[in-house]
This record gives structure tokens, C-alpha cells and sequence, in this order.
């Protein structure tokens, strides 16, 4: 048992706050005082649910700030980017280096859960192997993990073919692509019309409805739908209805150029959104109108998409440019709305309804921040102001499943350091 004391704030939800205690039993929250267990006083710090990222690339961690990759044309990126990988070779070892350090960092700034949307296999390579280094990298700092088996311009039939054998391997006989503790989860997502065909789609698809697994694809960056237009006189959502991905199990990211139709049938459909505003606002690709899209009554997460178009994996920090550049294409968001894109908007895209908030009965992930310091003075809102002040904020504890995994801004599982220098060796190599 784990109780926290003292809070000057608790986000419960996205209108449920209070101050005090929060008291967590065997992975999840409870409103039953408790004795024994570890106390640990949270005085003068706020608690939030633990912060999902709804779309990151974590093997684009290990490929930050590469020349010619900022604020380029994706026709330009692309090429750059396989280019970087063919050199340094993609395989289990870079996977767990890349993921270990992106979701290190991604603690360290909070996020509980990860979704790792995976674009590259390279031929020839033993997908099951990638995908389980990938989760045992996680597994070991402590994290949930969504493993998404993604396609971009893989064989169809081989796309489908590694989906069928990663779930056999890393959760045989798991119904609806969930561990037993909730630790791992699989999706299956092309990345998007403009790079992946019809029949990957249905393949993916037919794969995901076999297993429960939900689906997840890339949508409406000015690219998508400029291939879209040339390759079949369509737009990226009119091929997406066609093929059969606008349901209630997709969740979409991006969505930056989209027309009021396209909102509305999207919202029709039941899909869920993912805003990834540290992608596509400096790499020029465009601006999701985040505001238009909930109040058509779509849920909307949030996610920082990978390195090597947002060399940062600090969810927090991204939140609060999207409630900066909200503006430019609508009306202002606020801060709460925000904190709970990236919470429960994160979470209802995953379909797991447990993550994301605090309520009784929910997993016991979350984060202490302590709004005590300098960087705080002054603020008369606490919770708005974990995303207005201090934009580099990172949390004291964050806690997932009842456990400690961030103590005092350290890793407890594992050495930062050494996470650090075996990524280091690995791009060497």
C-alpha cells in the first residue's frame, strides 16, 4: 500500500479536484483509509494522473536533430531518415537501446504510458525479436507500453504475417491485446494512406479483429494528402472510410488538414484523434484544429510523435504549446482541457478506460509535482499552472501500477547513465 499525504491538489479528472490524501492498494486507487504500507509526504506539489503518449516512434530516439530533417518537406524527411537508419542498422538491440532511453526520458517527464507506433523493419529482420526488446525495455523501467506493429510500404501479406506472430509471442492467448497486469498492450497501424496500400490496411485490419487489437494510422498532414490527391484522386479520409478505418476502434494522429465535412463524419465514425503539435507545428506540416474536433465531439489525445521530427519526449512541454497555438486555428483551449487530452483523451484512444484518472478503482498511475519552487511563485492556479509556468517542469515521483518508478527525479529501476552510454555505443557501432 502506498499512501501519498498532504497534496496542496488533487486532478481527480478533468472537473474533480481536491487536496489531501490519495491512497493506492494493490495497483489501484482507493477511497478507503488505510494504515502500513510506505507514506510519502506530497505537501506543496500537485497530483495529476499519470500523462500518456498517445503517438511516439521510440526508435527515432536514437536519430535526433540529423542535418537536413528540420523544417523540410516530408518528401525530404523520409528519404533522410531511411537513409539514417540503413547506415546504423536496425535490429532488437538498437530497439531496446532506443526504447530504453525514450521511455526513460518519457518517465522522467511524467509519461506513465507509451504508444510506439514502429515504422521500420528493415528486410529480413526478426520482427518478433524487435518487438519483444522493445517491450522488455519497458518492462524493465517500470512503464506501460502500447506496441503498435506498424507497416511503411512493408509487403502486405508480411506485415500481416509479423502482427499474427508478435501477438502469438509476447501475449499468447490474450484476448483484446492486453496483458493480464495491464503492463502491454498491441495495436497494429499502417502509416497512413500515403505510404501503405488497401490491402495492408485489410490484412492489418482482419488482424486486429481476429485478436481484439485496436488500430491506429497517420492522417491529414499536408503530405498525406497531397500523395492521397495525386495517387488516387481522393483525400485521406474519403480512402479511409472506403477501406474500411473509420470505426470506433481507430485512433488517428495528426489530423492537421482537415475540412468541417471531414470532421463531421469523422466524429460520425467514433474514432478517437491524437494532436502531436511538437511534430507538426516546427517541422511545418501543419496545425490538427483541435478545438473544432472536440466540439464535434471527438476525443482527443495527445502525443509528442518521435525524435526525428520532435527531438523532445516531454509530453507536459507539448501540451503547453498546444494550448499556445490553439488560436491560430480556433478558439483557445485551457489548460485543464489540455491536461486531460493528455490523460484521459490518451487513454480513451487506447481503449483503456482504466488509465488517465484518478477516480476510485483506477490504475495508480500518476505524478507529483512540486509547484513549491521559484519557477511557481506567484501562480494563482496551480494545475493551470504545470502547463503555463515553467515549460521544462519535470515531476518529483511518478508512479505507475502502485509503484514507485521515479523518485525524486531518478529512475529507480534503472541507471539513466548507463541507458545513456549503451545508446551512445549502439549509434557508434
Amino acid at each position: 500500500m502506498l499512501t501519498l499525504s498532504g497534496a496542496l491538489r488533487i486532478v481527480i479528472d478533468e472537473t474533480t479536484e481536491r487536496e489531501g490524501d490519495l491512497v493506492v492498494d494493490e495497483g489501484v486507487v482507493t477511497e478507503a483509509a488505510r494504515t502500513g504500507g510506505e507514506t510519502i509526504d506530497v505537501s506543496g506539489c500537485v497530483l495529476t494522473p499519470g500523462l500518456i503518449n498517445a503517438h511516439h516512434h521510440l526508435l527515432q530516439t536514437a536519430f535526433r536533430t540529423l542535418p537536413g530533417t528540420r523544417g523540410v518537406p516530408m518528401a525530404d524527411w523520409l528519404p533522410t531518415m531511411a537513409d539514417a537508419y540503413a547506415r546504423v542498422g536496425v535490429d532488437a538491440e538498437l530497439a531496446h537501446a532506443a526504447a530504453s532511453v525514450g521511455v526513460a526520458e518519457g518517465l522522467l517527464n511524467g509519461v506513465t504510458t507509451v504508444a510506439d507506433h514502429h515504422l521500420t523493419w528493415p528486410a529480413g529482420a526478426d520482427t518478433v525479436a524487435i518487438a519483444r526488446a522493445t517491450a522488455g525495455a519497458v518492462r524493465g523501467l517500470g512503464a506501460r507500453l502500447a506496441f503498435v506493429r506498424g507497416s511503411a510500404r512493408d509487403d502486405p501479406q508480411e506485415a500481416a504475417a509479423s502482427a499474427e506472430a508478435i501477438v502469438a509471442a509476447l501475449l499468447p492467448g490474450a484476448d483484446g491485446g492486453v496483458s493480464t497486469d495491464g503492463m502491454l498492450q498491441l495495436a497494429v497501424g499502417p502509416a497512413g494512406v500515403h505510404s501503405d496500400s488497401r490491402e495492408t490496411f485489410e490484412l492489418l485490419g482482419e488482424v486486429a479483429a481476429r485478436h481484439g487489437l485496436r488500430r491506429r494510422t497517420q492522417a491529414n498532414e499536408q503530405v498525406d494528402v497531397a500523395i492521397a490527391l495525386e495517387r488516387y484522386g481522393r483525400r485521406p479520409i474519403d480512402l479511409l472510410e472506403e477501406w474500411g478505418w473509420l470505426a470506433a476502434d481507430v485512433t488517428l494522429a495528426h489530423l492537421c488538414d482537415v475540412t468541417g465535412d471531414e470532421i463531421a463524419r469523422l466524429a460520425s465514425s467514433g474514432i478517437t484523434a491524437t494532436h502531436a503539435p511538437g511534430c507538426d507545428l516546427p517541422m511545418g506540416w501543419g496545425i490538427a484544429p483541435v478545438a473544432a474536433l472536440r466540439a464535434a465531439g471527438i476525443t482527443v489525445g495527445l502525443g509528442t510523435s518521435g525524435g526525428g521530427s520532435n527531438d523532445a519526449g516531454h509530453l507536459l512541454a507539448d501540451a503547453r504549446l498546444a494550448m499556445q497555438v490553439a488560436p491560430l486555428v480556433g478558439p483557445p483551449i485551457d489548460a485543464r482541457s489540455v491536461l486531460a487530452m493528455a490523460t484521459a483523451g490518451s487513454a480513451a484512444g487506447l481503449g483503456r478506460l482504466e488509465l488517465g484518472h484518478l477516480r476510485a478503482g483506477a490504475a495508480a498511475d500518476l505524478c507529483v509535482w512540486d509547484v513549491s519552487g521559484a519557477a511557481d511563485a506567484g501562480v494563482a492556479d496551480p494545475v493551470a499552472g504545470l502547463l503555463w509556468a515553467n515549460p521544462g517542469r519535470r515531476p518529483r515521483h511518478v508512479v505507475v501500477a502502485g509503484r514507485v518508478v521515479v523518485r525524486d527525479y531518478e529512475l529507480v529501476h534503472e541507471d539513466e547513465r548507463e541507458l545513456v552510454t549503451a545508446l551512445r555505443e549502439r549509434i557508434d557501432r
